[in-house]
């Protein structure tokens, strides 16, 4: 049992792994291919960081390394230690894709700067954030401003979302300096806006969970195949049907939303006429979910 544990856990590490990569590629990808050729500025480390590309030709990937590990010192005793070590190896695959991204779409550009500006801060803004909603629903961190706004929420008792807004707006606007124009700022936002919404959108998608009450004849091998098939644990209820007035089991089963289909299917090959409620939760929170905060 013990061995089975360990090998749950760690092929779920490997898979938030996996997630987490493609998830900072994504990222990288539109940030390098549609973001930096266009000049814009986001919020966060990635906007600081195109500023000092812009300004003094430094290359994306080396200042967020830089910035991120200065940063990580100076929040170092704010900072668990899981959160440190999820942000080290996020931060790495992030600097070390950028930098191989930037020069290459420079040589080998996929968009012309210029024309249709809007159309392509659309693009890097949903890559962007469908990417970093892949990192964040499998358990993985990229640092940047997460940190600042630890340190701001810790020392100055600024709620997260202010301090979010503080830094972005900060960051976004420092742009006029650079380039003396609204349009720049306004692209900024653009971005964030676009990027938020994606990333909300894409955990909210893979966190969704649903609750599903079956009765069946075959409850024991339904209940089995969902161990085994779904790797979701189930709970047997003891019932009564009151017309019948005879005793039958009812099985209770908590499920990601995209397991949905698996389950269904499952059941619908082992007892086409069983009884099956679906109903949607607002939240679960425990082992296989989310954490209780």
């Amino acid at each position: 049992m013990g061995t089975q544990v360990i090998n749950i856990k760690m092929g779920q590490k490997v898979k938030d792994f996996f997630f987490m990569f493609m998830g900072i590629l994504m990222y990288a990808f539109g940030y390098t291919a549609f973001i930096l050729p266009e000049k814009v500025v986001m919020g966060g480390v990635s906007g600081l960081s195109a500023l000092i590309y812009y300004a003094f030709k430094i290359p994306a990937g080396g200042s967020l390394l830089v910035l991120n590990a200065i940063m990580l010192m100076l929040a170092f005793r704010a900072l668990s230690k899981q959160f440190t070590i999820r942000t080290i190896i996020g931060v790495g695959i992030m600097s070390t894709l950028v930098g191989l991204l930037q020069p290459f779409f420079q040589l080998h550009p996929i968009i012309t700067a210029g024309e249709d500006k809007f159309m392509h801060v659309i693009i890097g803004a949903a890559l962007g954030g469908g990417g970093l909603g892949l990192v964040f629903s499998h358990n993985g961190s990229t640092g940047g401003t997460d940190i600042i706004v630890a340190l701001l929420n810790k020392y100055f008792r600024l709620s997260f979302g202010r301090a979010m807004q503080f830094v972005d707006i900060t960051i976004i606007s420092s742009s006029y300096l650079l380039f003396h124009s609204m349009e720049t700022i306004v692209y900024g936002v653009a971005f964030t806006l676009i990027a938020s919404y994606v990333c909300d959108y894409i955990m909210n998608g893979s966190r969704q969970t649903v609750q599903f009450i079956i009765i069946s004849k075959q409850y024991e091998l339904i209940a089995d195949t969902i161990n085994t098939k779904v790797n979701r644990g189930v709970t047997v209820f003891e019932g009564k049907g009151w017309y019948t007035k005879n005793g039958l089991k009812i099985l209770l089963v908590l499920a990601r939303k995209y397991e949905s289909n698996d389950i269904f299917n499952l059941v619908k090959v082992i007892d086409p006429k069983a009884l099956v409620s679906q109903t949607y939760c607002h939240g679960v929170f425990g082992e296989g979910f989310d954490s209780i905060k």
